[in-house]
């Protein structure tokens, strides 16, 4: 059995997560403490197969190929694996248009 690895959010991430969470729960409270579940479950999971998400395709197109996504719609949760680590960078509405938000954080 595989090894699992340590899941660490970057500051920014969590930011997103409380900004997607408290706007929700403008209006309903119990769905963004459903919404919040989702979302940290789907990057528990990536403890043990980080692999298994796709390379972040807008990235891709510019030669970068380090960072990997899962979709929890509609947001895509942005990561980088690194040894035993997996690093949780940012969660984006998949909605929007997320090239320019993701360039901007990862190229920096």
């Amino acid at each position: 059995m595989k090894k699992a690895r340590e899941i660490l959010w970057a500051a920014v991430a969590e930011k997103d997560l409380v900004r997607i969470v408290n706007y929700i729960a403008e209006e309903d409270a119990r769905a963004a403490l459903k919404i919040l579940n989702r979302i940290k479950a789907g990057a528990a999971k990536l403890d043990r197969s980080p692999e298994r998400g796709r390379i972040v395709p807008e990235l891709l197109e510019h030669g970068i190929s380090k960072y990997r996504e899962i979709v929890i719609k509609p947001w895509r949760l942005i990561y980088r694996i690194e040894g035993e680590k997996v690093y949780v960078l940012a969660v984006v509405d998949g909605r929007r248009n997320v090239e320019d938000v993701l360039l901007e954080r990862l190229l920096g």
